[in-house]
């Protein structure tokens, strides 16, 4: 009885954080920039220099308040919102120096805070298959222009996970933004979560229904942007609106081919989706991604408790023993020779780690570090310095070897060393 107490007073104290929605601190700098010599701040020549930072965002909630300064309700819309948020890094009026020096090393001070400041709402669309109007395409042409002006012609989507709220969602979004050295566009696509930890059976249904909003977002996009490809990071119970939308999308239909998409690196970290359908969803649409990674924390504590919820593991931390023997051995056979990687986020192997963390792909220096080469460059795990493993039965996967830091340093001179290339060809006469 005492241990139940305990437990119980635990949860309790979970919720109750969780209920508070506690600021977007900017995170740690990642291993890539603790570097003073190179960082992806250095390979943007249309840096700009500022503490302020934008990100699109897309959202199916139903808005309120003047277009220009939007917010956003918990309950589902029938129509998608596109607009700009503006927000500030370290609360506004922050020196471009200040910023530079906590984003390249270690600070001994608190991490900033990231603040939305406006959230200016440009178009909406119905979710039936009608043709975006005037103002959808006006928007999709300021996507296309941030775009050309962008050193990396993808594009990003993130995908928040359970009790976030706007804020939260579009403060992420931007701190990836800022840590590929504002090299990248990034869109915020933002589902209607409940925003409290007690209320996580109100997430699971939203998210789960949000799945063909977010399949016609990437369609519009596809068609209507000149976008090389388009990327998704899935965070979390975003897994739970990703995985089915990717599976709509490489569903084959009269007029559409799922290649149209032209969809890139999709990357999961600690998935909050039931494992037996997410490796369902992958059958569908693999071979349309150029990878698909997941990475994952058998120790995850957020992900026992959604398993707990969910009676079912969770992609994040799976029980292998829940799969038919024909997806079993599919998910082995995949991970040899399809371009699908899962990656084990460790605290034995990650020095520092929570060994229940939930949020190491951006709270762990290195796991962050292996998310930018992944995106920005297309980097397989082998180039990325990871260290190949398997399990017992076959299952090929990757871990953070002891020497990782080393592996990064020689990975960043080949990437500078071929950029030092390209510049010298392009300027040969």
């Amino acid at each position: 009885m005492r241990r139940f107490r305990a437990c119980l007073a635990a949860l309790f104290a979970i919720a109750a954080l969780a209920a508070c929605q506690p600021p977007v601190r900017l995170m740690p700098a990642p291993a890539v920039f603790l570097n003073g010599e190179h960082n992806l701040f250095g390979a943007n020549a249309a840096l700009d220099r500022s503490s302020d930072i934008q990100v699109f965002y897309a959202t199916n909630r139903v808005p309120f308040g003047p277009a220009g300064a939007r917010a956003y309700a918990i309950f589902p819309d029938d129509a998608l919102h596109m607009g700009v948020a503006n927000l500030s890094i370290g609360g506004g009026g922050r020196s471009w120096d200040w910023l530079y020096e906590q984003s390249t090393s270690t600070p001994a001070e608190r991490r900033p805070q990231i603040l939305v400041n406006t959230m200016q709402e440009k178009a909406s669309v119905g979710l039936d298959a009608g043709a975006p109007g005037a103002d959808a395409l006006a928007f999709f042409d300021q996507v296309d222009q941030a775009l050309a002006r962008s050193a990396d012609p993808d594009l990003t989507i993130y995908v928040h996970g359970a009790n976030t709220g706007v804020g939260r969602a579009t403060a992420q979004a931007a701190q990836y933004r800022h840590f590929t050295g504002r090299n990248s566009v990034v869109l915020s696509f933002i589902w209607p979560s409940a925003e409290n930890f007690l209320r996580f059976s109100h997430d699971v249904d939203k998210a789960g229904g949000t799945a063909p909003a977010f399949a016609r977002l990437v369609r519009m996009l596809a068609r209507h942007t000149r976008a090389r490809h388009i990327n998704v990071i899935a965070y979390s119970s975003g897994a739970m609106v990703a995985s089915p939308a990717l599976a709509l999308l490489g569903t084959p239909g009269a007029g559409y081919d799922p290649a149209s998409v032209r969809l890139g690196e999709i990357y999961f970290p600690a998935p909050d989706a039931d494992f037996r359908r997410f490796v369902g969803d992958l059958q569908v649409y693999h071979g349309y991604p150029r990878r698909v990674t997941v990475t994952v924390n058998m120790r995850d504590s957020v992900l026992v408790l959604s398993r707990l919820h969910q009676r079912g593991s969770r992609a994040g931390r799976p029980d292998p023993a829940e799969l038919a023997p024909g997806d079993a051995r599919w998910m082995v056979d995949a991970s040899r020779r399809l371009d699908f990687d899962l990656i084990s986020a460790s605290a034995d192997n990650l020095p520092g780690l929570d060994r229940r963390s939930h949020v190491f792909w951006y709270d762990h220096p290195w796991v962050s570090s292996d998310v930018l080469l992944k995106m920005l460059f297309h980097m397989p795990p082998e180039q990325r310095g990871l260290q190949p493993a398997r399990t017992g039965d076959g299952l090929h996967f990757w871990t953070f070897p002891d020497d990782y830091e080393a592996r990064l340093d020689a990975v960043t001179q080949s990437l500078v060393q071929a950029a030092a290339g390209r510049r010298d060809h392009a300027d040969a006469p």
